[in-house]
């Protein structure tokens, strides 16, 4: 088994519903023997699931990563902008085209600032991992998308293989240097311009952050909260439990390529 395949895998076990799940199969282990101990996995899940879709400590979380590269009033120009892949969702029946997903603002963003003449050209990075069968590349179906919002083909520049943040930064050094690019605006979601902007700048590429995608606003934390509000919010909910998700995702992240030095 490679690199890929259990940095897909080995996370599943530690993210709250998983780590939940692995808990209740213990439960339910002890509970065929009639045992006590079965308790104390339950009470363990339940404490991870409602601590997991808490809004409040999944807005913490997100936060705390969103928030460190806050992009400026006015954005320098450069001499490219990269996005990196996850964009989109692939041409698979009943889909008739390449579809944005949650993630679908670094698209957005990507063609406003290319609008705006932030910069003259704009890389795509992102390939399509075997396992999932679609041949086309992230980078092709994001090309797709992007000539529908009036940026011409000429204008983009493919990179169609990589198929992790790391290999993003590796391939797209390689056309830096080839198109002797200097300095680039760098395109992805909030929660995820920590760790991406850490690895292009390792791999000693002048990036500059365009982070897009926030979930966590200013102004989420300043709005009145009535008594229901606050009884409600004690419940856990599926959305902040994919908030929680993806944080607990970069954070692994940044340990597990922090050990393999590519940041």
């Amino acid at each position: 088994m490679d690199f890929l395949f259990f940095s897909k895998l080995l996370p599943l076990l530690i993210y709250p519903v998983g780590l939940s799940c692995v808990l209740l199969l213990w439960a339910l282990f002890f509970s065929r023997k009639r045992s006590r101990p079965a308790f104390i996995p339950v009470l363990l899940a339940l404490i991870i699931l409602f601590t997991a879709g808490n809004e409040k400590v999944s807005s913490w979380l997100v936060k705390s990563l969103e928030w460190q590269n806050l992009p400026p009033d006015n954005l320098p120009l450069a001499e490219a902008i990269v996005v990196l892949g996850g964009a989109t969702y692939s041409v698979e029946p009943p889909r008739v085209m390449p579809e944005i997903n949650q993630q679908g603002d670094r698209l957005l963003y990507a063609a406003k600032l290319y609008k705006d003449g932030k910069a003259p050209v704009i890389i795509l990075s992102g390939g399509r991992i075997p396992w999932y069968g679609n041949p086309a590349s992230e980078a092709a179906d994001m090309a797709t998308l992007l000539r529908l919002m009036g940026v011409p083909q000429t204008a983009m520049i493919l990179e169609p293989d990589s198929l992790n943040t790391y290999q993003n930064a590796i391939y797209t050094k390689k056309i830096l240097t080839e198109r002797k690019i200097n300095q680039i605006l760098l395109v992805t979601s909030a929660i995820h311009m920590p760790r991406s902007l850490a690895i292009f700048n390792k791999q000693d590429i002048s990036a500059i952050a365009a982070p897009t995608d926030f979930l966590v606003t200013k102004f989420a934390g300043e709005r009145d909260e009535s008594f229901q509000t606050r009884i409600l919010s004690l419940i856990p909910a599926s959305i902040y439990l994919d908030w929680t998700t993806n944080a607990i995702k970069e954070y692994i992240g940044f340990v597990i390529y922090r050990l393999k030095g590519w940041l």
